[in-house]
This record gives structure tokens, C-alpha cells and sequence, in this order.
């Protein structure tokens, strides 16, 4: 299982996409600071995920939400 998210920060309100097949781990990872680019971001609310049986698939989607369609699906979901 894979898994896309979407993290918000409480700091400065911007958003964080990615995806990993460890949703549990790859949080504690963003929350405890080793992310590089979440790093000075915290603290961030997980706001959105996406379950996939695929990796290719949940890389797609991840693309998919980086780029300006994804981040205006994003935007008109109220995320």
C-alpha cells in the first residue's frame, strides 16, 4: 500500500505533498524535523491523503498534485 498526503503548516500555511508506503513513519519523520524541507516549517497538520495498491500510481498522483491543475484541485477541495 501507498499513500499520497498533504501536509499543511501551521506557520506559514503552506502546503506539503508527498507520498511514501509508511504514512505512520514518514509523519513522525516530518513532525520530529528530518525532513529538510519541512524542517523550519513546523508544525504541520496532516490535511489530505490518498490510499493507492501502486507505487507508479501514488507517484502520478503526487505529480499530479504539484502541479498548477493538482494545486487547484487542492485549492478548490478547501485544502
Amino acid at each position: 500500500m501507498f499513500h499520497v498526503y498533504v501536509l499543511r503548516s501551521l506557520k506559514d500555511g503552506k502546503r506539503y505533498i508527498g507520498f511514501t508506503s509508511n504514512i505512520e513513519r514518514r509523519l513522525l519523520e516530518h513532525h520530529s524535523g528530518d525532513v529538510s524541507s519541512t524542517k523550519n516549517r513546523r508544525p504541520l497538520e496532516l490535511i489530505y491523503s490518498e490510499d493507492f495498491s501502486n507505487k507508479q500510481e501514488a507517484e502520478e498522483r503526487e505529480k499530479f498534485f504539484k502541479s498548477g491543475q493538482g494545486r487547484a484541485e487542492l485549492k478548490r477541495m478547501s485544502l
